[in-house]
């Protein structure tokens, strides 16, 4: 199972994880991550939203990308990815990785790797809401490097 979905509905980690591991009955290992839009931005100040843009089809297509290097790279059973776009509130979860395989390390490094390059490769952009305004979120240097450690 290899499925990737960019979405603007809200989605329910628990039951998306009970869902995956169902369908990966012969893995050993079953990795998940849940983002969350966080209540505070980079410098501390509160958080009320956050709207993600994104062009519809091209973003798609590369978190497709993006799950099928992770399939070359690491043996996995399988493989779930959703990315949320549209404006979500603080709290609310806004990205889903989980991973599957007969062994720990190469589930948790495929979901590590999904992490960073999802940060850094899929064209999404960022607008945070809070008590000041909104902001544009730029791209940060520490999720280039962390990106850079896969290439």
């Amino acid at each position: 199972m290899r499925v990737t979905r960019v979405q603007a509905a809200a989605f329910d980690p628990g039951a998306e994880l009970a869902a995956f591991t169902a369908s990966a009955p012969d893995a050993g290992a079953v990795v998940s991550f849940t983002g969350l839009v966080r209540g505070q931005d980079h410098a501390g100040q509160p958080l009320t939203a956050m709207t993600l843009d994104h062009y519809p089809g091209m973003t798609d297509a590369q978190v497709a990308a993006i799950a099928e290097e992770a399939a070359k790279r690491w043996p996995l059973q399988g493989l779930l990815v959703i990315h949320r776009f549209g404006r979500l509130l603080a709290g609310e979860p806004i990205v889903f990785v989980a991973t599957a395989s007969a062994h720990r390390r190469a589930a948790f490094e495929a979901a590590d790797f999904l992490m960073d390059w999802l940060k850094t490769k899929a064209p999404f952009w960022k607008l945070e809401e809070g008590p000041g305004g909104e902001t544009w979120v730029d791209a940060k240097a520490e999720d280039d490097a962390a990106a850079a450690r896969w290439e």
